[in-house]
């Protein structure tokens, strides 16, 4: 127990050696579940030299059109309530990792959340009073534990694009309840129409953007398909003035995986580590060295480090698998 206890220790040492002088957001999206956690389960996240975690307390809607949110209930997972919340914060905070607070909503079946609309005027004043609930309980909570940043939403677009009087008043209640930095994950077919970038700290991008054809893509095939989007994201810097974060990144550890890298339902598929590798290289090359960019958070990471992943995985999560050691260097720059 006294070795772990000194190996626990010199990862942190580590971390701080390493990422103290770092300006850059090199960010894992820690995803909420059953337990809490402790230094057991910080000590993966540190060994990848990450300085910020995203982590995400979920609200749940039955179907696209309902106007309902259900939050921070006991039938929940602990992890996606305040209390849970709260707890991982204050573990990742013991060792220095700063913390982007970033509620999410889940609609059953797992519909896509862009596509949340109402069929009425009053589906669509209940939605907001349920959403304007759901944020403001975790704008209270970011700000009770002084986390770094703050997510206003998540791909949301037909909710902001019908909407945006009530977005334009929705930040102005959150900045009465929390005092940190804000941005919005709008997903990257979404992030050019944004009617209140002026209005947050960050342009937030879920940077799953299509890249490549191929089967195998290498690093400069990933490089040459981010030519055309990087163009359209400077674009809306520039026009704002505002940094530029990618508030989901990642690719899955399989074939093609350049082609549609949003897409999670392909369960079943080949297998391919490089790719995977390949990509968060190149999203590296293309950003990580830019002035107006503030780095981001690679999606995802999950408690049980020693459960997850490995070599028979084709998901999205780095863990245990080439893309992890490749992520450690990265972020360690």
């Amino acid at each position: 127990m006294k070795t772990k206890n000194l190996f626990l220790f010199a990862l942190i040492l580590a971390h701080f050696s390493c990422t103290g002088q770092t300006k850059k957001i090199n960010g894992l999206s820690f995803v909420a579940s059953r337990d809490s956690i402790d230094v057991t389960h910080i000590a993966p996240v540190l060994k990848a030299q990450s300085n910020y975690v995203a982590l995400m307390p979920f609200g749940f809607i039955k179907k696209l059109a309902s106007p309902q949110i259900i939050h921070n209930t006991k039938r929940q997972w602990f992890g996606e309530t305040e209390n849970g919340l709260l707890q991982y914060a204050k573990e990742f905070q013991k060792n220095s990792i700063k913390i982007m607070v970033k509620p999410q909503i889940w609609v059953w079946n797992g519909e896509f959340t862009g596509l949340i609309e109402m069929d009425s005027e009053e589906n669509w004043l209940m939605l907001e009073e349920s959403y304007s609930a759901f944020i403001l309980t975790y704008a209270k909570a970011a700000q009770n534990l002084k986390a770094d940043m703050f997510c206003i939403g998540t791909e949301l677009e037909k909710f902001v694009q019908n909407r945006p009087q009530y977005w334009l008043g929705l930040i102005k209640e959150i900045r009465k309840v929390y005092f940190g930095k804000l941005t919005y994950a709008a997903n990257w077919d979404e992030f050019k129409r944004i009617p209140f970038w002026g209005e947050i700290d960050f342009i937030g991008i879920d940077a799953y953007f299509p890249l490549s054809d191929q089967k195998a893509p290498t690093i400069q095939e990933f490089e040459m398909g981010w030519k055309p989007h990087k163009k359209e994201i400077m674009k809306i810097q520039k026009q704002f003035n505002k940094p530029v974060l990618f508030t989901e990144f990642g690719y899955r550890s399989v074939d093609f995986n350049g082609k549609k890298p949003w897409d999670s339902n392909r369960v079943e598929g080949n297998i391919n580590l490089q790719a995977q590798a390949n990509g968060l290289q190149a999203i590296h090359n293309q950003f990580w060295n830019e002035e107006w960019f503030a780095g981001g958070f690679i999606w995802k990471w999950f408690h049980r480090h020693d459960k997850v992943g490995g070599q028979n995985n084709n998901r999205f999560t780095p863990q245990n698998k080439p893309a992890e050691v490749l992520l450690q260097q990265l972020y360690r720059q």
